[in-house]
């Protein structure tokens, strides 16, 4: 009877055990969606305040032929792309960069993002010359490359139950090496170079996109408050929209139409 007894017991804690690890799963599993929505929707929100501020200021910078084609640049031109002005606004992002990485803790969630928001306006300055080099028609094609190329491996790293770490490692190598191509080819402007950074950049931020979802998703904490999660959603939706923005300036470099 006494065996009986504590058989019943321990099938009773086990079933108590499940049920609350099925409860407490649900309400992770409620929250980490919710927690990677804001992070993609931070994100999607940058990437679209980026692609308006670039357009427009495109716009206000080149006079146009009735052909389509540029023959010249307007005052908001020559202040961009041929003043001091052009270093301020190519390096600003990154200045805010460093910013929100250092001062992430220190900032409230919603200074966290209207930090973001201000960051991915500047980007817009800074990357409306990709439309005095490339075609709209070819800029257009390339982002939707872009948009599903990170899609997929987005997917991949949120769903995969392998453990992205040591990609991640490597990855962070094949990042250092194309930056430091790129300085080199600054000064020897090969073209074979560059091809070659274009295509080692497409696949190291096609693998970061995969490995930096999952590490987001990993960030996820249940007892975290709303303002620590704010905070990590944001900084979630930076890391993405960087590796967008750069798998989207690798593959323009590669498919991308000159005028």
């Amino acid at each position: 009877m006494a065996i009986y007894l504590s058989y019943i017991m321990e099938f009773n804690k086990q079933n108590i055990q499940s049920k609350t690890t099925t409860a407490e799963t649900h309400v992770i599993d409620e929250g980490l969606r919710a927690y990677m929505l804001k992070v993609y929707n931070y994100m999607a929100s940058g990437i679209f305040l980026t692609g308006i501020i670039s357009l427009f200021l495109f716009k206000l910078s080149v006079v146009m032929a009735p052909d389509g084609s540029i023959t010249g640049l307007t005052s908001v031109g020559n202040a961009l792309y041929n003043s001091a002005l052009m270093w301020i606004v190519m390096l600003a992002p990154l200045g805010v960069v460093i910013y929100m990485s250092f001062g992430i803790r220190k900032m409230s969630a919603a200074k966290a993002q209207m930090t973001f928001w201000i960051f991915a306006a500047l980007m817009g300055a800074s990357l409306s010359s990709i439309f005095l080099v490339y075609t709209g028609a070819s800029i257009t094609r390339v982002f939707f490359i872009t948009a599903g190329t990170f899609g997929a491996m987005s997917i991949y790293g949120y769903t995969t139950k392998r453990d992205l770490t040591r990609l991640g490692s490597f990855l962070m190598m094949g990042l250092i090496g194309i930056i430091i191509a790129s300085i080199v080819n600054i000064f020897m402007k090969s073209s074979m170079m560059y091809f070659v950074i274009s295509i080692i950049g497409v696949l190291v931020f096609v693998g970061l996109t995969a490995y930096d979802t999952q590490k987001i998703k990993n960030m996820y904490l249940v007892s975290d408050t709303g303002e620590v999660m704010g905070k990590k959603a944001v900084m979630g939706a930076l890391t993405l929209y960087l590796d967008f923005i750069n798998l989207f300036l690798m593959l323009l470099m590669l498919f991308g139409q000159r005028r």
